[in-house]
């Protein structure tokens, strides 16, 4: 069991989310950082989409009340156990007593506790996730609270160094220069005049204090305008989903967004630059890069190939493990 020693409104409870939901209206959700979530999870031989703490209000602080096996993935934070500090990325048991410290990021913008086992919440339409604006999921849907304990799920015990292990490369983040995502035109993309296709892509897109886990609002020095009045519908959308509000500042649908929406749409960011998109702290510069269909498929290929690497090389890593 752990015990949450500070509260904020924003470090929830998430899995993978809900994407076979959104037939029903129900927002995806999940970690807006799958590969680090699933990254503690592949250290503590959990399932990949085991449900873990995000974190995005810093300094975060939990004690322990019994021996438990967990894992500090994503943004790059001072991460202490008492007074040891750990690398980034890093499993190891806590015993009971003990009080872990996850303080304010040095680069990314969000962090992940994953337990051994996963943390024991039920499943709601299929998924532990919290949705923040329907009330459900994660702990009585709602963020986490001080006092609040959470229990892990059973699992059998898993033997971890006394000094804990994690891989030499860590999971990629954002440079300071920026984030440079890769889209695929969207629905509207044409209506578009062809001056604001060409400052959507060269232009530094800056993320502005109102992002959060619905969207992520762009403010640039120049705005995107349609060759035409157009009067849209309410039509499906999808995290990754760009949108532009009459003001002309871009709006990228993250995983609690709506399923449907009525603004233009210019573009689509791939699916596996979203995670880097998440890690982007307030103030930062975003950059569209637009590729083909067969580019994006094959960044798909990629991160999934990536993926089986990671989980090849964790697996490895543990038969060597010395105790």
């Amino acid at each position: 069991m752990i015990e949450i020693l500070t509260g904020s409104s924003l470090n929830t409870i998430q899995d993978f989310g809900r994407r076979h939901a959104m037939a029903m209206g129900v927002a995806q959700g999940g970690a807006m950082d799958r590969l680090a979530l699933g990254y503690g999870n592949l250290l503590l031989d959990n399932p990949l989409d085991a449900a873990g703490i995000e974190i995005v209000f810093f300094p975060f602080r939990v004690r322990f009340h019994a021996e438990t096996s967990f894992a500090v993935t994503g943004a790059d934070c001072r991460v202490t156990l008492d007074d040891l500090m750990l690398p980034r990325d890093w499993a190891i048991t806590g015993r009971s007593g003990q009080t872990l410290t996850i303080s304010a990021p040095r680069q990314g913008a969000r962090a992940y506790l994953t337990v051994r086992g996963g943390l024991d919440v039920p499943a709601v339409l299929g998924a532990r996730s919290t949705d923040l604006k329907g009330g459900f999921g994660g702990l009585e849907g709602r963020a986490l609270q001080k006092g609040d304990r959470l229990t892990c799920a059973p699992a059998a015990n898993i033997c971890l160094p006394a000094a804990g292990y994690g891989l030499s490369r860590p999971c990629p983040l954002p440079s300071a220069e920026g984030t440079q995502v890769r889209v695929l035109p969207a629905a509207e993309h044409d209506i578009f005049t062809p001056e604001s296709l060409k400052t959507f892509q060269t232009a530094a897109w800056t993320l502005t204090p109102s992002a959060n886990r619905m969207g992520y609002r762009l403010e640039g020095q120049e705005t995107l305008m349609l060759t035409r009045k157009l009067n849209l519908f309410s039509h499906g959308i999808l995290p990754g989903t760009v949108q532009v509000p009459p003001a002309g500042q871009p709006i990228i649908q993250m995983m609690d967004a709506n399923t449907c929406g009525g603004y233009p749409k210019i573009a689509t960011v791939i699916e596996p630059d979203l995670r880097l998109l998440s890690q982007t702290v307030v103030g930062a510069p975003v950059h569209f890069r637009e590729i083909t269909r067969d580019d994006a498929v094959q960044a798909i290929r990629q991160d999934a190939s990536d993926l089986q690497t990671l989980v090849a090389e964790i697996s490895k890593l543990r038969t060597q493990l010395v105790f």
